[in-house]
């Protein structure tokens, strides 16, 4: 079978031609029906990510959703063709092992969770990261609840799942992103107020504020904008080093945290939301041929939502 792999720093997917894998000791072998694409993919290929990566040639795609096909030697909570999701992890395939942009992985039954029935392949796909991440920095992290007023920094795949999380908890929700685009979407999902910077809620007294954008500036705002003895939750790190008002911090007894993917519990609590149709990501699919063009279209800033490879 062909996969799509990573072979060095630099260059793009190659296209390579494999051996189908078998289930060894306490794996299973899931058919791929949708892996999604991410910015974590982007950053393997140009250096940033790539240390995480045990071998090359490795198959990236840490964002899988399909079917048992075969199971291996002690291997019990899984039956062939039961639906599956894989929990993005970085001992998981993707990132340890060879990934989701191929037909058919092995994987660790212990990585493995149940997919309730009704969820879209390429919906299940997105909700193994970006819906995970979302979640646990919103309701992990953030301690998001009913009554909560919750601002989202970063509208993007990301911040557009958070905010619908949030939402969903019964919290109140205030955007800020500077892609005015996707402020009429941001909208449509109920949000009370959406603007291009933050700051514009400093009078709103938001109990949480989470940046899915991570600029440095994103943050120094946030930390500025939040109310007294409120939270700012750290997700996006679009640079690695940022400044912040430490008079600011420390007055107003603010908690800075950092919030970094999530568990298979939170992974299971958004696939629930996602089957009650509370929580939807925005998705572009393409084909499995197309894989390696959509990593560059990330890698360009091309893609609005979460891109997703999908086997019809």
């Amino acid at each position: 079978m062909q996969a799509w792999q990573f072979t060095e720093v630099g260059k793009a997917l190659t296209r390579n031609e494999i051996p189908v894998p078998e289930a060894g000791p306490g794996e299973i072998v899931i058919e791929v029906r949708a892996a999604g694409l991410c910015h974590s993919d982007v950053g393997f290929l140009d250096g940033t990510l790539t240390a995480l990566l045990p071998f090359r040639p490795i198959t990236l795609g840490h964002e899988i959703a399909g079917v048992v096909a075969a199971t291996g030697p002690g291997a019990a909570r899984f039956a062939v063709g039961d639906r599956v999701a894989v929990p993005a992890a970085i001992e998981g395939p993707g990132t340890s092992s060879n990934g989701g942009f191929q037909p058919k992985v092995a994987v660790r039954e212990d990585l493995v969770i149940p997919l309730p029935e009704g969820i879209a392949w390429d919906q299940a796909a997105a909700a193994t990261d970006a819906g995970l991440t979302s979640y646990h920095a919103m309701v992990v992290q953030g301690r998001v609840s009913a009554g909560t007023k919750v601002g989202v920094i970063g509208f993007g795949g990301l911040g557009s799942l958070g905010a619908q999380v949030a939402l969903a908890e019964g919290a109140e929700v205030y955007v800020a992103e500077k892609n005015e685009k996707v402020h009429a979407f941001a909208r449509e999902l109920g949000v009370a107020e959406v603007a291009k910077d933050i700051t514009a809620f400093a009078d709103e007294g938001l109990d949480v504020v989470v940046d899915f954008a991570g600029f440095g500036t994103t943050t120094a705002a946030a930390v500025e904008t939040v109310r007294r003895d409120g939270r700012v939750v750290q997700v996006g790190l679009g640079v690695s080093e940022g400044t912040v008002n430490l008079q600011t911090l420390t007055l107003n007894q603010v908690t800075l945290i950092g919030s970094q993917a999530g568990s298979a519990e939170d992974c299971r609590a958004v696939l629930d939301l996602v089957a009650a149709g509370k929580v939807t990501s925005r998705i572009t699919r393409i084909g499995f041929d197309d894989i390696a063009d959509g990593i560059g279209r990330l890698e360009r800033g091309e893609v609005i939502g979460r891109l997703v490879a999908v086997v019809e």
